[in-house]
């Protein structure tokens, strides 16, 4: 009875007019209808067909008893006997000749134009002759010769292949016996059927979703400025087929990954009635929609695409990221490498949510955060049986970078020193270093930690951090603490344009000057850890001073989490964000596929003296490679702002020898306290002192003037950009 059954290849027609073979995957009797699929262009397409449409590009199913329902209602159903009768269906430019019907007329069948030439046998229940008693649509359809009399075959002509029309295919023989090689064995065919619908429901549910969101939208506010750029959108997104990272698909370890999240708007945003720029159609592209305005006034987009390793959707949790992100490094410390993390984007763009955990309220829940999660898997990584016998242990550090200067944030904000010691490696003098023997030990240090860092106000976050902050897992081997590997987990402070500081204080705008180099510098690392470049500008900032080991290490790795606000006024910033990320993804190809940055040319070969890095070379070579960022102006403020962060180093070094001798002064006086103490002794030790105190007092008078000089002199300038700037709005 069904001759129609799962798997079987038919014809189908598409709305542009092709005809081409499918496979029945679904048939749905209660619908009368049944779903399709094919492979075209190395992906799978699927649609519904009604039986009815199937029948007019498939007319030998006519001659077949629907499975789903009667065609007519009309047509009498008699238990009579059955008559087997053969069907032809020969090719389009084939004559046919015309069947003799049991009423005595004459009809010419109607053939699918796809088929070279197929045999049908099939079995049909035994008609009458009463007219009254067939519909004539399927009648027509229908080939039924009569039994005493033979079908005339037409003749058999070889198919010229230039008679196929370009769009269309042969579609396979419906003939049991004939088996084409490479065909599936009935098993293989329903596994692959029922993974493709697996696949497909899967799609549905996501297009549903975001059909919900469509319709959500649909109502727009029209008070709402931006409402027709908001109908732009969702018209173009209504056109995308999202196919989102998956928890399940596979791992792609390279040596430096650039991924991209994208996070969801907030109440506040909600509330001032924002509109999301920002779509991510699948696991590696990024597409922003830039509003733009015509000299006429006339509103269009500026649909902007990017390709990262992995694009995550403002509905990933911080568990995703890291799956695709910090979890694949883990293993380069237990190879005795360098791994580092870290999270980069504006201010408000939700780097601290990543990097330490959610957010409730104001409350943070740290085993959440791409800080916990690491530890969770480095302490499970061994206690597996390779690393058991390494006698291995760790320790976490955990420290920030403000203005500048370094702070322990496990030590009190203790203020730090960072010195290169004989072998040329760099020490970060008195961090403290705290052994730990489970996750929640590491949970500890990281609230505590978290509870010192650094915030302010800036034009997009009212509590924002804005220091860098480094937290480091240290594996070590006993018994003499040799360093094993480190992973550096970074959450960097927020990237602040121009625009936000120009009416900003001194601390603000020398704060933000620090935060920008910073920035460019660790861009020029990466670039020179991507091609192996024998300079790697790493005393151009702190963050990359004590990061040194994970750019120049041959076992080194690096992974980037581009942060960006989806918020229509948070666009420009979202696009340098990505641009910034675009071009570490670009140094870090290594399979060549993407050219180098068009400033190679100006590079600059720093000088060298001993193996000591000038640091203004390097400041040069920011700016040789940054000229949209570092123009003239902010180069001459960073130049200030490194002269006045020295003088203001050598002025409270020399302050630190004073405070010293005169500690050693009171030792001295400690001594007149016995009775029997070496007088000889004393005067001769004060006089030395007093002669290193009188030294030093000179000197740290000499470095306060410059100290003070500095100061100015970048004040000075600040004041004549601010008058330049203000001048240049108001023409």
């Amino acid at each position: 009875m069904d001759r129609l059954s799962i798997g079987m290849h038919v014809d189908i027609k598409r709305s542009d007019g092709r005809v081409h073979s499918a496979m029945v995957t679904e048939i749905k009797r209660e619908l009368n209808s049944v779903n399709v699929e094919w492979f075209e262009k190395g992906e799978t397409k699927g649609k519904e067909i009604d039986f009815a449409a199937l029948l007019r590009t498939n007319p030998t199913l006519a001659a077949i008893e629907s499975p789903l329902k009667p065609l007519d209602d009309n047509i009498k159903k008699e238990p009579q006997q059955s008559r087997r009768i053969t069907t032809f269906q020969p090719s389009q430019s084939q004559n046919v000749a015309p069947v003799q019907k049991s009423n005595g007329t004459s009809s010419t069948s109607i053939y699918n134009r796809t088929s070279i030439y197929n045999r049908r046998t099939v079995i049909m229940p035994k008609t009458t002759t009463s007219s009254e008693n067939l519909n004539s649509e399927s009648l027509s359809k229908s080939i039924l010769p009569p039994p005493q009399q033979p079908v005339r075959m037409p003749p058999i002509k070889k198919l010229d292949i230039t008679e196929v029309e370009p769009n269309l295919t042969i579609g396979p023989s419906s003939t049991k016996n004939d088996e084409s090689p490479g065909v599936l064995p009935k098993s293989a065919v329903v596994q692959e059927i029922e993974k493709l619908q697996r696949n497909r429901e899967e799609r549905r549910a996501q297009q549903n979703e975001a059909k919900k969101q469509r319709e959500q939208m649909k109502n727009l506010d029209p008070g709402n400025p931006n409402w027709l750029f908001l109908s732009m959108i969702r018209d173009y997104q209504a056109l995308i087929d999202y196919r989102p990272l998956k928890m399940t698909d596979a791992v792609i370890e390279n040596r430096i990954c650039v991924c991209v999240r994208k996070r969801p708007l907030s109440k506040s945003e909600t509330t001032k009635k924002e509109i999301e720029v920002i779509t991510v159609p699948n696991k590696d592209h990024l597409i922003v929609h830039q509003p733009q305005v015509k000299v006429d006034l006339t509103k269009y987009l500026d649909n902007i695409k990017f390709r990262f390793d992995y694009t995550f959707d403002e509905n990933t949790n911080n568990e995703m990221v890291y799956k695709f992100t910090a979890q694949p490094l883990v293993k380069t410390i237990f190879q005795q490498g360098f791994a580092t993390c870290f999270a980069y984007g504006q201010t408000g763009s939700g780097k601290t949510h990543t990097m330490g955990g959610d957010f409730n309220g104001r409350v943070q829940d740290c085993s959440k955060g791409i800080y916990a999660l690491t530890a969770i898997d480095v302490f499970k990584m061994l206690k597996r049986p390779e690393y058991r016998n390494e006698n291995l242990y760790v320790g976490c550090s955990f420290f920030e970078i403000y203005g500048g200067k370094v702070f322990d944030l496990l030590g009190k904000r203790a203020k730090l020193r960072i010195l290169e010691d004989g072998k040329k490696s760099v020490q970060v003098v008195g961090l403290q270093e705290v052994t730990v023997a489970n996750a929640d030990e590491v949970l500890n240090l990281i609230k505590q930690g978290s509870d010192q860092r650094t915030a302010g106000q800036t034009s997009a976050n009212n509590n924002s951090s804005r220091s860098h902050a480094v937290f480091q897992i240290i594996l070590r081997k006993k018994p003499n603490a040799q360093l094993y590997g480190k992973f550096s987990l970074i959450d960097l402070a927020g990237n602040e344009r121009g625009a936000d500081t120009i009416s900003s204080d001194r601390q603000t705008r020398m704060e933000g000057a620090e935060i920008n180099k910073s920035l460019l510098a660790l861009k020029e690392c990466i670039r020179a850890m991507g091609r192996s470049s024998s300079h790697v500008p790493f005393r151009c900032s702190k963050l990359t001073l004590v990061l040194r080991d994970s750019f120049v290490g041959q076992n080194a790795k690096t992974c980037m989490i581009a942060m960006v606000s989806p918020g229509m006024n948070s666009v420009e910033n979202t696009l340098n964000t990505l641009r910034y990320a675009d071009r570490v993804k670009e140094l870090g190809c290594e399979d060549g596929s993407n050219s180098p940055l068009p400033d190679e040319n100006l590079m600059l070969n720093p000088d060298e003296d001993d193996g000591l890095i000038v640091e203004d070379n390097d400041l040069s070579l920011l700016r040789s490679r940054n000229t949209d960022i570092m123009n003239d102006d902010v180069y001459k403020m960073q130049l200030a702002i490194d002269s006045m962060n020295k003088a203001e180093e050598r002025a409270i070094d020399e302050q630190q020898v004073i405070l010293d001798i005169a500690r050693e002064i009171a030792s001295l006086f400690e001594r007149t306290n016995n009775v029997d103490y070496d007088m000889d002794g004393y005067a001769r030790d004060s006089l030395q002192a007093y002669d290193r105190l009188e030294t030093t007092v000179r000197q740290c008078k000499d470095a306060m003037k410059k100290f003070a000089t500095e100061m100015k002199k970048m004040d000075g300038l600040r004041e004549e950009q601010d008058m330049y700037n203000n001048k240049q709005r108001r023409n």
